[in-house]
């Protein structure tokens, strides 16, 4: 099979010297690493903000989602509190990471140590319309559940 390229855009990055540039583990992810910029030490069951070093520029209409590495939470219990978190086209601050230990030890996170993933999405503009009636639906008002468990 032909190797596929993705469209790409430039991201403009500024960084603290040592601190790893965001990268793509494979060719096929998905996500960038993000990669803690200083020592850090979660207590079990507490929280965390974990500096990247990182401040990035992104086109407007672009969005940048951070998100939990997998490994991280199967192994450790250790996932992105508020995930995904959303880094705005406006933002010019560093990147952090709001982490969480779910596990029972102290989880000791180390400069250089992959902590998240950063997935950019395009954002969609939209026009809210009041209206007197919502068109209808199958589902209608039903959530949380309703659908059924499979």
């Amino acid at each position: 099979m032909p190797e596929q390229t993705r469209p790409t855009v430039e991201i403009q990055v500024e960084k603290i010297p040592g601190v790893a540039m965001p990268a793509m583990a494979t060719p096929g992810s998905a996500g960038y690493d993000l990669c803690a910029s200083r020592h850090t030490v979660i207590a079990p069951h507490k929280f965390a903000m974990v500096p990247t070093g990182l401040r990035i520029a992104m086109p407007h209409g672009l969005e940048a989602q951070v998100r939990p590495r997998s490994g991280l939470a199967a192994k450790h219990g250790v996932t992105v509190l508020n995930a995904p978190g959303t880094i705005d086209s406006d933002y010019r601050g560093e990147i952090c990471v709001i982490l969480i230990n779910h596990g029972d030890n102290e989880f000791v996170i180390e400069p250089g140590m992959r902590i998240a993933q950063m997935v950019f999405a395009k954002v969609t503009e939209v026009e809210f319309r009041v209206c007197n009636e919502l068109g209808s639906s199958d589902r209608g008002e039903g959530g949380f559940g309703s659908t059924g468990v499979r």
